[in-house]
């Protein structure tokens, strides 16, 4: 039914002004005002993703934007330099190290999650070539 339509994603922060500070000078990423009230990301390859203000914003319990990159325990370090701290997961389903990254042995992705100042959860994962 929507196979031909456009989609994008969307999820809402609790200070859209931090949020923009965040996403593009912490992250680097490419961010505009939209009409509505709300920003864009602009992401390479993919449609705009919204990021929306509101109110009683509950940060997500889920990962809502990853980021794929080339070398992940080098764009971990130069996240901690900025200020990031990774999350610390220790259970049968996960476990990070002590940077925060989740070293898959080749059974998949590793991984590094971390929040943005509205507390959603956003990760780091190593694109391998």
């Amino acid at each position: 039914m929507f196979k031909d339509s456009n989609v994008f994603s969307s999820f809402s922060v609790n200070d859209i002004e931090a949020a923009k500070q965040f996403y593009s000078e912490v992250l680097g990423l490419q961010v505009s005002d939209n009409p509505m009230g709300v920003m864009e990301l602009h992401t390479k390859g993919n449609s705009n993703i919204m990021v929306y203000p509101k109110p009683d914003h509950q940060p997500a319990t889920f990962t809502v934007l990853n980021i794929l990159v080339t070398d992940l325990q080098l764009a971990v370090d130069a996240m901690i330099i900025k200020g990031i701290t990774f999350e610390q997961y220790h259970n049968e389903y996960l476990n990070t190290d002590d940077k925060g990254i989740m070293r898959s042995d080749g059974h998949g992705p590793d991984i590094a999650w971390f929040k943005d100042p509205a507390g959603n959860i956003l990760s780091l994962i190593e694109e391998r070539m």
